[in-house]
Formats: structure tokens, C-alpha cells, sequence
């Protein structure tokens, strides 16, 4: 932890009562140590930087004004909320930010009661704060007060709309702050970014307004009753006035701002202001990603997540990849562009996440066949789906995670009419750091019983170019290509474009291991899905190296979920007495799964060994820290092979 001098403020604070002892004029440089803090801590143990140092002085206001935890902040995303787990009791163990068994790496309930509730993923704090909101009133806690806090990227997502409506229609006193960078992970977009770009609201006013409200209430003239009305008949007045119309107040939300974010002291002014405003209300603050460093806030999206870096310099500690295989997401970015040139009717497609994907390698040469919808994966994948239905071949990709958010528009929009779109899930299984609520553990499992889906899942960039050329070819209907996170296994990643007959696996080894005589062996088939291959092989080879088993070992990529390769399933349905299925996704309804049924329903009663990620959430560490906890790492794979071999001596056969 650093020294005495530089934290005076801040060694003082364990909690937000320590900090509500401090005198207002004490919170900028309370905000400035907080800044500094985080900025030593992220340089040497990764995480996200530009977006807690923009949230400093909403975070400190918040706590300052509020009593929490009996009052209810919840954060939108927890990309913001590193000063707020400084504040709350976790300063000291905070360099263990992210790591395995250490602080989770979004705010959530499980760690501490100033979490209140999960935000790894956007745009659900309005909804779940108004539900909070709401339940204060019915439990007798009528003097709590909630606080969203949501992003301006965030805010463009449509569960937040919904949010919105129905706290203009549900009795509440909600406070919900949007935190307006311009930003979400790469630049926000869409028509939500350029409406709070142009929204202004004079300060003076409202706070006229505000105190005229005061007076009605106390005269008794302003009751809830005839509230509605008045703020109606206002808003319609103001907008013909300005000429523009509130979009928040058009739904009956007050909206207040915008403000200065980074004006801690009026932030606390404002705040006060509206502690005890009854009904629900928006407050609006402009805030810079990165705010106080300025490596930062020249380059926003690139110091989201920047790895460990100089917090003296701003040098970025970035490890050399020359020699080493390029990242997936990388080889999909490359191989779309090569295929859009050569076919017109293919667009990229992202919800807001084109440097994550790498569809901005295709964006900066056709920009006008590429779209960034916004933190939407929903629309994202009915927007493909509309493309689809009128001739154009969209590739929608979408990490794994926040696929699940578009689980209907799959089904209905996508799957039903059988329509070409490919959807590429990246970060798919394990991600690591990002814990619980970023894994992509559960696309296999949910994507496999919707009929009309091809699913397909790389073991290495050749094998994912070859799947992307295949899935544009006509009658190729919904297509999905599942890939990890992180670099692949080919230096020299580049192949030509050859299709994959569709529903076709690979056998990679096959060969029996020496045995002494008299000894009857068994017969061992693993069947991998994507880059769980190649530890496989790793297994394998140490095995035969060590030439302590016995047996017939056969290893198969099945490269295709669905259709699964049948000739495959037959032939190890009549040849081997011991089957090992191994994936990185969820136990139940994958691989393994759908192993087990096809063999059942043929009637080959073989064991099936299934290793896979348990039935259980799993929670932050690095990837092959989680794989070997899930027991899908080479070890523990070679392990299950070592025993499912063990010979049984009976007469040689």
C-alpha cells in the first residue's frame, strides 16, 4: 500500500461513514488520492482503469450524501466501480482485485453488503434499482433512498428504456444518475449519444423550479396527485420554449443537468438537493473517461482494459506477440475482411464491441458494410436477422456472454425462418479475470435444442477461417461459430479458404499403446469441441511417452455440436468400451450431453466420462488457474485417460 503522505484523506477512510466526517471542502483532494490509488493498483495488477477514474467524483458524492449501505447504490456495470470498492471496507485487500479466491472483479452482493446487486453486464440497474425502490416502500423502509447509476453506453441498451418506463408509471422516488462520457467501451453511438450530446437544461431553472415545487408542497397546492399534470403542462411548455423536447421528461422523469461530474462539491450540492424529491428523477453529469491521467483520457478505449502499464510514464507493459499465434478474435477480423471482398453481400455486425471483435479491421476499409448497434445485442442480432431476410449476409458477432441477452431474438428472428446469419460467439468458455458473469459457459447448452442452428466451434484459426468461408456459402441458413478468448495455436494462421462439409468431425490420433501379453486392455475415445483439443493431444502424447498405459487410445474433434458427426458416434459406438468427452461449457446440455443421448438412443451402452465446467457459477482467477479447478486442463485430462485405461487381466483376446 503507498505511503502515509501521498493518502492522508484516504488512510483515514475505511468505510463511507469515515468519509462523511469529512468536510466538504476536503473531497477534491480526498478524489485526487482516490485517482492516484487506483492508477498504482491497476498498473501492476490488470483491470479497468479509464472508466473507475472517470466515475471518482460521482462515487465519493454518492457515499458522502447517501447513508449506505441502508440506502441503495446500484452500479451499471462494474467497469466504474473501483473507488467505490476502496471506499467500502476493501482498500487493503484490493491488489487482489480480480484474482482467484480474491475480490470479485464486478461489485456483487456475494462480497459485501455496499453491493447491491450483479452488474457484469449493462444497462440493468435502472430496472433493478426501481424494483429495490419499490420493495423499500412495501417492507417498511420508506426513507431509503435508491440511486442508479448508469453509463451513457449503457443507457442505449433497451432494457434500460424499459426501466424507464415503467418508473414513470410505477409510484417511486428513484434517483437515477447518468454518468455521460461519450463513451462506452469503444465510442458510444446512435441516435441515445447524440441526443445527450445536444440535451441541455438550465441549472438556474431547475433550481427555480425546484424550490417553487417546495413552496407548492408546503401551501399544499402540489400533491403526488396533481403532480403528473403540473410536470406535464411544464414540460410541454419548456419544449415549445426551447424547441426541443426532454426525452426523460417526456416520460415523466425530472431530469436535472447536465453537470459537471468532476465538480465533486457541486455534484454533493446537487445531490442534497435531490436526497428527498419525491417521484423519480435523472440527473444528468458529463464526466471524461480517464479523467486525471492522461494517457487515459487521450486514449479512452484502448486504457478501458490496458493490462499493466508505468503509472509515471503511461508506457503500456505490453509483452511482445511477435512469433506467437495472433488472437482469435484477430484471425476472425482478417478472414472477414478477406471475405467481404470477394462476396458483396457480407456486413459485420457488433453490439458496440468492434476493437473487442476486431470488426474494426473491416470498418476501417468498408465502414459503409459494417455496424456498431450500441450495447443492443438484441436488436443487433433481429437487425442481422432483417439484413438477412432481404439478401445480405450478416456476420453478428457477439461475445458469448452477452449472447444470452438475445436468447429470443435468436429463436424467433434468426432460427424460425432458418435465415443466413452467421453468429460468431467470442470469449466463448472460460474468460478468466472477468469471473462469473463474462464466462461464455453456456451458448452449446442453450443453442443446441433451437432446431434450424448449425454450431460449429474452431480448434485452431485455420479451422475458424475454414468455418467463416463455409457459413457464407448459399443454404448454409443460421450458422454459429463458437471461439475463446485469447491467442489460438497457429504462428502461420493463414490458410486458404476451403469449405467444411457441415456435421463432419476429425480424427486427430488413433493408435493402441503397448501391453504385456495376458493383458486385456480397454479402448478409450475422447471427443473434444474446439481448442479443448489440443490439450487433449498434449495428454495423449505424454501418456504414450511415459509408456505406463496400456490400450487404444483414439482422439476425435468433432468440430460441429450440431449437426453432431454420426459416423463418428458409430464408429466409436462399436469399437471403444470407454468414451471421454471434454469442452469448455457447461456439463449439462453440451458435448457430453449429447454424446450420452445419441448413444443411448442407439444402443450402445458405453460409459461416457464427461469433463466440463460443474454445475455451479465459476468465479475470477486466469484461465488455466480455472481450467484445472474445473478439471479440463491437460493434467486433468491425461489423468481421466490414465484411469479409464487401467487393464483388467483376463484372457488376451
Amino acid at each position: 500500500m503507498s505511503n502515509e503522505n501521498t493518502f492522508k484523506l484516504l488512510n483515514k477512510i475505511d468505510s463511507p461513514a469515515d468519509l462523511r466526517k469529512l468536510s466538504i471542502d476536503e473531497l477534491p483532494i480526498l478524489c485526487e488520492e482516490l485517482r492516484k490509488d487506483i492508477i498504482q493498483e491497476v498498473a501492476v495488477n490488470p483491470g479497468h482503469l479509464a472508466s473507475s477514474l472517470g466515475a471518482i467524483e460521482i462515487t465519493v458524492a454518492c457515499h458522502y450524501v447517501f447513508d449506505t449501505p441502508e440506502d441503495r447504490i446500484v452500479w451499471d456495470v462494474g467497469h466504474q466501480a473501483y473507488g467505490h470498492k476502496i471506499l467500502t471496507h476493501r482498500r487493503e485487500c484490493f491488489c487482489e482485485n480480480r484474482k482467484k479466491d480474491g475480490l470479485m472483479p464486478f461489485p456483487s452482493p456475494k462480497e459485501s453488503e455496499y453491493d447491491t446487486f450483479t452488474c457484469g453486464h449493462a444497462s440493468n440497474s435502472i430496472s433493478a434499482a426501481l424494483g429495490m425502490a419499490v420493495a423499500a416502500k412495501m417492507t417498511n423502509h420508506p426513507e431509503r433512498h435508491v440511486v442508479a447509476i448508469i453509463g451513457d453506453g449503457a443507457m442505449s441498451g433497451g432494457l434500460a428504456f424499459e426501466g424507464l418506463n415503467n418508473a414513470s408509471s410505477q409510484p417511486n422516488d428513484l434517483l437515477i444518475i447518468l454518468n455521460d462520457n461519450d463513451m462506452s467501451i469503444d465510442r458510444a453511438v446512435g441516435g441515445m449519444q447524440q441526443y445527450l450530446l445536444n440535451l441541455d437544461t438550465n441549472e438556474t431553472y431547475n433550481r427555480l423550479r425546484f424550490k417553487a415545487s417546495q413552496w407548492l408542497h408546503a401551501k399544499g397546492i402540489l400533491n403526488d396527485k396533481r403532480r403528473k399534470g403540473i410536470i406535464r403542462l411544464n414540460n410541454a411548455i419548456k419544449s415549445a420554449l426551447a424547441q426541443q423536447q426532454n426525452l426523460f421528461e417526456g416520460m415523466d422523469i425530472r431530469y436535472f443537468g447536465p453537470f459537471d461530474g468532476h465538480d465533486v462539491k457541486e455534484v454533493v450540492r446537487v445531490l442534497n438537493q435531490l436526497k428527498n424529491m419525491k417521484g423519480p428523477k435523472l440527473l444528468h453529469l458529463h464526466t471524461i473517461k480517464g479523467k486525471g491521467y492522461k494517457p487515459a483520457e487521450k486514449s479512452a478505449t484502448v486504457w478501458h482494459a490496458p493490462g499493466k502499464f508505468d503509472p509515471e510514464t503511461g508506457k503500456r507493459l505490453v509483452q511482445d506477440s511477435s512469433n506467437k499465434p495472433p488472437k482469435f478474435q484477430d484471425v476472425f477480423g482478417h478472414t472477414l475482411l478477406e471475405l467481404a471482398k470477394s462476396n458483396p453481400r457480407i456486413v459485420g455486425v457488433t453490439p458496440a464491441m468492434p476493437t473487442g471483435c476486431s470488426m474494426n479491421i473491416m470498418m476501417k476499409e468498408m465502414a459503409d458494410r459494417t455496424f456498431d448497434v450500441g450495447i443492443a445485442e438484441g436488436h443487433a442480432m433481429t437487425f442481422s436477422a432483417g439484413m438477412a431476410k432481404d439478401g445480405l449476409q450478416p456476420f453478428c458477432n457477439i461475445y458469448s456472454s452477452f449472447a444470452q441477452r438475445a436468447y429470443d431474438n435468436i429463436i424467433h428472428d434468426a432460427a424460425i425462418l432458418n435465415l443466413p446469419v452467421v453468429l460468431c460467439l467470442d470469449r466463448a468458455g472460460l474468460v478468466g479475470e472477468d469471473g462469473a458473469t463474462h464466462h461464455g459457459a453456456f451458448d452449446m447448452a442453450f443453442l443446441r435444442p433451437i432446431p434450424n442452428v448449425t454450431i460449429a466451434s474452431p480448434m485452431n484459426e485455420h479451422e475458424l477461417r475454414r468455418l467463416m468461408f463455409t457459413a457464407q456459402l448459399p443454404e448454409k441458413g443460421f450458422f454459429v461459430i463458437r471461439y475463446p478468448r485469447g491467442g489460438g495455436a497457429l504462428v502461420d494462421w493463414q490458410c486458404p479458404l476451403e469449405e467444411v462439409k457441415v456435421g463432419t468431425g476429425r480424427k486427430l490420433y488413433d493408435k493402441i499403446l503397448a501391453h504385456k501379453k495376458g493383458e486385456t486392455t480397454k479402448n478409450v475415445a475422447v471427443l473434444t469441441i474446439g481448442p479443448m483439443g489440443h490439450d487433449t493431444l498434449k495428454a495423449i502424447e505424454e501418456i504414450e511417452q511415459e509408456g505406463k498405459s496400456a490400450g487404444r487410445i483414439a482422439h476425435y474433434d468433432m468440430r460441429f455440436l450440431k449437426p453432431i458427426d454420426e459416423n463418428i458416434l458409430e464408429e466409436v459406438g462399436q469399437n471403444f468400451s470407454e468414451v471421454i468427452t471434454v469442452e469448455d461449457g457447461t456439463k449439462n446440455g453440451g458435448l457430453g450431453t449429447a454424446v450420452m443421448e445419441w448413444l443411448n438412443e442407439h444402443n450402445h451402452n458405453i460409459h461416457v466420462q464427461r469433463l466440463a465446467l460443474p454445475d455451479q457459477f465459476v468465479e475470477q482467477g486466469t484461465v488455466q488457474q480455472l481450467r484445472q479447478l474445473c478439471g479440463i486442463d491437460k493434467d486433468s485430462i491425461k489423468r481421466e485417460i490414465e484411469k479409464r485405461l487401467q487393464a483388467t487381466h483376463i484372457t488376451e483376446v
